[in-house]
């Protein structure tokens, strides 16, 4: 009975698992070789496809790679069962009579297909592990005189660049399978003041150097690196003031943290008898009760000549879009008072600027807002079409450079939504100069709500002034 057995199951094996076997054999040749093209070509692109993806792994390859081990290994563990079986079927009909000889002999020939096949993908199992890790080796600053953190001498800056591999050795929950932290590509050429940057005691006080770190910041060493070290706070600190008193009351003294700036104290910032505080448009930026508190409430002074003004207030241009201006970007120099203006109104703005001579991030947050620390060299830190607002004043004027404008104007458009306003606040220029910059504005095919320009009466007639609120098309998909 058992040998009837046996030969039922040569017969069968013959007669149906035969072809079936034959296929998955073809099959696999088909995937190795797919593979194969894949593991070496894949490489040779990657770098650029790194560069496109904006430092990030390209996620596609890597899932694809993890999904074929996976699919190897389960190959290689059936293979492996099909041969044992094979083999177990083998040694039971050796006592089979010589009939079954043939079918003995058919059955070797394919244990000897199934394990030139499994050798073959073995091979390209093994080879996976340095095909994954050359997501890490392949990053473009690796390619270019070897490990880009040895261009510096201090400790902090090579730790700091290098790249950190996953400790579990796997990709992350972001799809990458390690950490490429960043900093500015002018780092390299500002060596000597990157490094006195990152000269401090690790988990101690940082030194009071905000000066080198925005010389850095606005020379292009944007973003600066991460240090490990506590940042200054000040001598005597006061818990802030309730947000019903914070927008509208000058912060206490006891919080001054700095000590780079001619005014010690925020009294000295808000004085009229100052005569130098900061940056020149916004010397008055610190007395809140005069200078600062009218500012968007009303329309400004109107121009006898054109009987228009470049000011617009708050209230009139929230009425274009009434309820759905929600939460907005103000690049500006200034202390916050326009996010303090729409809060009022219920709508939440991030203050963006740096502090140009005077603490100005300082004073927002005091107040009871949000500072973003940021220059106009660096590409806003918001998601697509997320913005309902953006606000500038006092920061866009004919000094900035036609193509910066450009990249400037399309990201902002990037994060503004669809229906969202940009509100250009009184920017200046030269006469000669003005059909350039409104063609920038133009390229934006944005919708007018409000346009004008007046002229600006302190430069011997020789500049405008130039507002607008515009609205973001829909642009929907082609």
């Amino acid at each position: 009975m058992g040998k009837t057995n046996v030969l039922s199951k040569i017969r069968t094996f013959n007669g149906v698992n035969r072809p079936i076997y034959v296929l998955a054999g073809l099959a696999f040749l088909i995937s190795v070789a797919t593979l194969a093209k894949f593991n070496y070509i894949t490489p040779l692109r990657f770098s650029d496809r790194f560069c496109n993806y904006h430092g990030s792994f390209d996620g596609d390859n890597y899932i694809i790679g993890s999904q074929m081990r996976k699919t190897i290994e389960t190959a290689i563990f059936k293979i492996h069962q099909e041969m044992d079986d094979l083999k177990a079927l083998e040694a039971n009909s050796s006592s089979a009579p010589s009939s079954v000889s043939s079918a003995s002999g058919s059955m070797f020939r394919h244990v000897a297909f199934l394990a030139d096949v499994l050798s073959l993908v073995q091979s390209v199992h093994m080879d996976l592990p340095s095909f994954e890790e050359r997501f890490v080796a392949d990053h473009p600053l690796k390619q270019q005189n070897g490990d880009p953190g040895e261009h510096f001498m201090r400790e902090e800056i090579k730790k700091y660049i290098k790249i950190k591999p996953n400790r579990l050795g796997k990709q992350n929950f972001m799809g990458a399978n390690g950490t490429f932290t960043s900093i500015g590509h002018a780092c390299f050429a500002m060596k000597k003041d990157l490094e006195e940057y990152m000269d401090y005691d690790v988990g101690e006080i940082c030194n009071d150097d905000w000066r080198l770190a925005q010389k850095l910041m606005v020379h292009g060493c944007d973003p600066l690196p991460r240090r490990r070290c506590f940042s200054r706070g000040p001598q005597l600190y006061h818990k802030p003031f309730p947000i019903n008193e914070s927008l509208w009351k000058l912060p206490d003294n006891r919080n001054v943290r700095w000590g780079q700036y001619k005014c010690k104290n925020f009294a000295c910032l808000a004085s009229n008898t100052t005569a130098r505080k900061g940056f020149f448009k916004c010397t008055d930026c610190f007395n809140l009760t005069h200078h600062e508190s009218p500012r968007w409430l009303n329309r400004g002074e109107i121009d006898p000549e054109t009987n228009q003004t470049a000011d617009f207030s708050i209230a009139e241009v929230l009425e274009i879009k009434p309820g759905e201006i929600r939460i907005g970007l103000d690049f500006s120099i200034g202390t916050g008072t326009f996010a303090a203006r729409m809060r009022e109104q219920n709508v939440t703005i991030v203050s963006a600027t740096i502090n140009l001579g005077a603490p100005f991030n300082e004073m927002i947050a005091l107040r009871g807002l949000v500072p973003l620390y940021l220059t106009v060299n660096q590409r806003l830190p918001f998601f697509d079409s997320t913005l309902d607002m953006i606000h500038t004043t006092r920061f866009l004027d004919g000094w900035i450079d036609l193509i910066l404008l450009d990249f400037v104007l399309y990201d902002w458009d990037r994060v503004l939504r669809p229906g969202g306003l940009l509100w250009i606040d009184g920017f200046f220029c030269l006469k000669e100069d003005l059909s350039d910059y409104m063609e920038a504005f133009k390229a934006l095919r944005y919708r007018r709500h409000k346009w004008v320009v007046v002229p600006k009466k302190d430069k011997d007639d020789k500049e405008v002034f130039f507002s607008a609120v515009l609205e973001k098309p829909p642009r929907p998909f082609r």
